[in-house]
């Protein structure tokens, strides 16, 4: 259980790092959702957006922080 607590409290963290990120900066972030690899399609009475760009950046920057989270955890 107390592993669960630091995990829940580590989450917590991140969260609000992250809020405070968007919250100050942005402004600055409009590129995300328009990177060359996402898709959009808009037509009178339909529109899709497939971010794909987007969530391979998103990913790879969650993967990078979990990986150097784990070789300082250990």
């Amino acid at each position: 259980m107390e592993n669960i607590g630091k995990l829940l409290v580590g989450v917590g963290l991140i969260i609000v790092i992250v809020g405070i990120v968007i919250w100050l900066f942005g402004d600055k972030l409009g590129w995300i959702g328009n990177l060359p690899g996402d898709i959009k399609i808009e037509r009178p009475g339909f529109s899709l957006y497939f971010p794909i760009a987007t969530m391979l950046l998103f990913s790879l920057a969650f993967s990078s922080v979990m990986w150097l989270a784990s070789r300082f955890l250990k």
